[in-house]
This record gives structure tokens, C-alpha cells and sequence, in this order.
């Protein structure tokens, strides 16, 4: 049965999140169609939508304060299906995205250690 598909608050884990995007390819017989490569082709295409909703603002402020409501809701439009796809494909793949993610920044700290001036006084 599939979930129902509502706005809410609360945070959603990626584990959910998967389910819910396989549940709803499922339903609609995309399966056939989801594989590794066209997703990765699909998350291509929807980065460059993002992209080109940033093409011309040249350097825009942390938090977006001078776009209008609409431009912050198109950009979360876009990287939703950023997102989406990113989510599909990892499952896709068989690969544990936020598994890979925190094992990638441990990766990255060991890699890229702070320097004494990156120190944060408390």
C-alpha cells in the first residue's frame, strides 16, 4: 500500500525517503525504465536546471534575502529533483547513501585535517 504522500515538518531520513521514491516509480511501472544510467542521466539534466536558475545572478548571499518567494521555491523545486534522483540511483545501485556520506566525511577529515588558524575559538 502506498504511503501518503504529505508535507510535514518533521526531518525525513533517507532511508524513507528511498522507500517512498521506489514506491512511487513502482506504482507506475518505472522500474523498467530505472536503470543506473538513465537515472544518472535524469540527475544530469535536473543539475542543470538548477544551474540555470543560477546562470545569470551572478554571486548571490547565504539564505537567497533578495530572491522572491517564487525564485527560493523553483530553486527547491530543482534540487528536490536533484535529490530525488540522487536517492533513486543510490538505491538503484545498492549503495547505503547515508552510510556512504558520513564514511565520505570521515574520508575528508582525515584527508583535509585543520590547520591552527582553522581552529575554532570557543
Amino acid at each position: 500500500m502506498q504511503k501518503k504522500m504529505e508535507k510535514t515538518n518533521k526531518d525525513v531520513p533517507l532511508k524513507e525517503l528511498s522507500e517512498r521514491v521506489a514506491e512511487f516509480a513502482r506504482v507506475r511501472g518505472w522500474d523498467k525504465y530505472h536503470s543506473p544510467r538513465n537515472l544518472l542521466l535524469a540527475l544530469v539534466g535536473e543539475v542543470g536546471e538548477v544551474t540555470e536558475i543560477f546562470q545569470w545572478k551572478g554571486e548571490v548571499a547565504r539564505g537567497l534575502p533578495n530572491w522572491s518567494a517564487a525564485d527560493k521555491e523553483h530553486l527547491g523545486e530543482e534540487l528536490s529533483d536533484v535529490l530525488l534522483y540522487l536517492v533513486r540511483l543510490a538505491d538503484v545501485c545498492g549503495v547505503d547513501l547515508g552510510r556512504a556520506a558520513l564514511s565520505k566525511i570521515l574520508k575528508n577529515a582525515t584527508k583535509y585535517p585543520l590547520t591552527p588558524h582553522q581552529q575554532i575559538q570557543p
